[in-house]
């Protein structure tokens, strides 16, 4: 008896489909009725999403980038961050606005809390007021903490906590998003850096650190994932004016809504990396290559 043949085109499609919905827990769910559930809408643009997932749910930038992505539409958003009551406000903020949000655990200082926010955030699939939901579009990575410069050098505890919440658990998130988002066919990862990771003060050198081993991981993650249709976008804010940053002050500030726009503008130019303010890029490279002594003396 001969086998039928198959296209071995169609049959590795097959494969790789199955692969990504079980690794995404995007598997078919029945439609009412008991027919199948409609296809899962291809990637949108990262300028025009409909699905985004921010990681670090509370973080003011992260949700003015939300914010400014939803500006024409409603998004499907999820917030993943600490339980609490900033939590649950931001989730009912974006209800009001006329959004689709919900909340998902997850905790710097917890790796237990990491891998399981992700898959919750990827798993959902089904139809939203007749609908098909389609794959996440964008994953904003916004974990990260600002502590005060002396005590993040001088407390070894201090330090190794900065170094857990700014490097090691967006670096794991970013891993674990950027193959997810592979194995989805599409995407786009913002990950929120600092214009400190290039050039950082000596009053806040701590921090510049635990920005720059992100930042780097990023951007190497970039090319890494760029054949696979999945885009990393770096974004290094200068000094922005959040309740992160209340009580401080440093000139070229800007604000969250600026970084949002010029986020979004780059991710529809398709740039690498946005500079926020633009001209904060030309202030680094000043900095990076002043000598020593000159910087010591303006005690920068």
């Amino acid at each position: 008896m001969r086998l039928p043949k198959l296209p071995l085109g169609d049959l590795a499609d097959r494969v790789s489909d199955q692969l990504a919905n079980r690794l995404t827990g995007r598997d078919d769910v029945p439609a009412a009725g008991g027919g199948a559930a409609p296809r899962a809408l291809p990637v949108r643009p990262a300028h025009e999403p409909q699905r985004v997932v921010l990681l670090g749910g509370t973080s003011d930038i992260g949700l003015a980038l939300v914010r400014r992505l939803g500006r024409e539409r409603p998004l499907d958003v999820v917030l993943a961050g600490r339980p609490g009551p900033r939590l649950s406000e931001a989730v009912a903020a974006l209800v009001a606005e006329g959004h689709t949000a919900r909340a998902v655990p997850l905790d710097a200082r917890a790796p237990s809390t990491w891998s399981p926010a992700l898959a919750e955030a990827f798993g959902s699939r089904g139809v939203a007021a007749g609908v098909p939901v389609g794959p996440v579009d964008v994953v904003v990575l916004a974990v990260g903490v600002l502590p005060d410069g002396k005590r993040s050098w001088q407390d070894p505890t201090a330090a190794a906590d900065l170094v857990q919440v700014n490097t090691a658990a967006p670096v794991a998130l970013a891993a674990e998003a950027a193959q997810r988002l592979r194995a989805q066919r599409g995407g786009a990862l913002v990950v929120l850096s600092s214009a400190a990771a290039v050039r950082a003060r000596s009053t806040d050198f701590a921090y510049g650190a635990s920005k720059a081993g992100l930042d780097a991981f990023a951007s190497g993650l970039r090319e890494a994932v760029r054949g696979d249709g999945v885009r990393v976008v770096v974004v290094r804010p200068g000094f922005v004016r959040t309740r992160m940053t209340a009580g401080r002050s440093a000139w070229l500030a800007t604000t969250k809504e600026a970084v949002a726009d010029l986020t979004v503008q780059g991710l529809e130019l398709e740039r690498d990396v946005v500079w926020a303010p633009p001209g904060a890029q030309a202030v680094t490279e000043v900095l990076r290559w002043a000598p020593p002594r000159l910087l010591r003396r303006l005690r920068l």
